[in-house]
């Protein structure tokens, strides 16, 4: 059996999914309980993860799924002698659509003559939305070699992990162990051809010993100044 504050901490969270798809902030959750602080509003959540209602999302900003609803609660005011309705268990909450996914910063790459791939430590908050299935990282874009395919310099690109590609797909190719950019990939008599997408450039011809695929390119985010 459910205590009151955390039943009603259960309704509040999934009438806050029904009606916006996105979890409320601990913050509304305080409030709308009417606690002196967010520290019982952790309470309240580890009590309910425990007993199996609600579960939180891993590498998500603000996204509890509500599991299911009790069968049985202590009833929210003692006047209220009205039949209780057994809830049904609750469906499954489908992701927020403005869920975030942090992803791992790696520095700046090439979208010009290659220039060495700087590793870096800090993380973006991406859209879950731009993603994909799988592991992801960013890269900030410099040159102007992609702009045929709308890339520009001062543009993140998101990249899925993989070490495999199709030729006309746009990848992260580390060259010669040290360098890395960003080209479509095409094969060519035993050749690796870097493509780019800007007439200014011409392509690029490695062995195929020398091309190391890091990544598919999977989306992009531009700041505007």
């Amino acid at each position: 059996m459910l205590t009151r504050k955390q039943h009603e901490l259960l309704r509040f969270i999934q009438a806050s999914l029904e009606t916006s798809g996105v979890s409320p902030s601990f913050e509304e959750m305080k409030e709308a309980l009417d606690l002196k602080s967010k520290s019982g509003v952790h309470r309240l959540i580890s009590a309910l993860e425990e007993r199996g209602f609600i579960r939180r999302l891993p590498n998500r900003a603000r996204a509890l799924e509500v599991l299911r609803q009790p069968e049985d609660v202590t009833p929210p005011a003692p006047a209220a002698k009205a039949p209780r309705k057994v809830l049904e268990p609750a469906p499954v909450a489908p992701a927020p659509a403005n869920d975030v996914v942090e992803i791992p910063m790696h520095g700046r790459i090439a979208a010009g003559v290659p220039i060495e791939a700087l590793e870096g430590h800090s993380m973006l908050p991406v859209p879950a939305a731009l993603l994909g299935a799988g592991e992801h990282y960013a890269l900030e874009v410099s040159g102007d070699s992609m702009v045929e395919a709308g890339i520009f310099d001062g543009d993140l690109a998101l990249i899925r992990k993989t070490d495999m590609a199709r030729d006309g797909e746009i990848i992260v190719a580390l060259v010669r162990g040290e360098e890395a950019t960003l080209k479509y990939l095409r094969r060519e008599k035993g050749m690796i051809r870097l493509d780019p997408a800007n007439a200014a450039y011409d392509p690029q011809f490695y062995q195929a010993s020398e091309v190391q695929v890091q990544g598919k390119l999977a989306g992009l985010l531009r700041r505007y100044h």
